[in-house]
């Protein structure tokens, strides 16, 4: 599957932070690209809580977004 924008919701929003929320049956979200449809939303250091897997193994995993050049977005896993 691909990102889908309607997944996305803010659940935050302080100090030019925005903590973000999003849920998708895929099982692989992280890295460039993915979350490449939201790059008008989503900006470096941003907080992302994913709900992967859905319809599988669900599994929540926290993403930091590292970059944004304006046409691609870069998010990587919190450890």
């Amino acid at each position: 599957m691909a990102f889908q924008p309607n997944d996305l919701s803010v659940l935050a929003y302080a100090n030019n932070f925005t903590l973000w929320h999003y849920t998708t049956a895929d099982d692989l979200v992280s890295g460039i690209g993915y979350y490449d449809a939201a790059v008008d939303m989503l900006r470096a250091n941003d907080l992302i809580i994913t709900n992967v897997d859905t319809d599988g193994s669900p599994t929540t995993v926290f993403y930091i977004v590292t970059g944004n050049d304006g046409s691609t977005v870069t998010v990587t896993a919190y450890a």
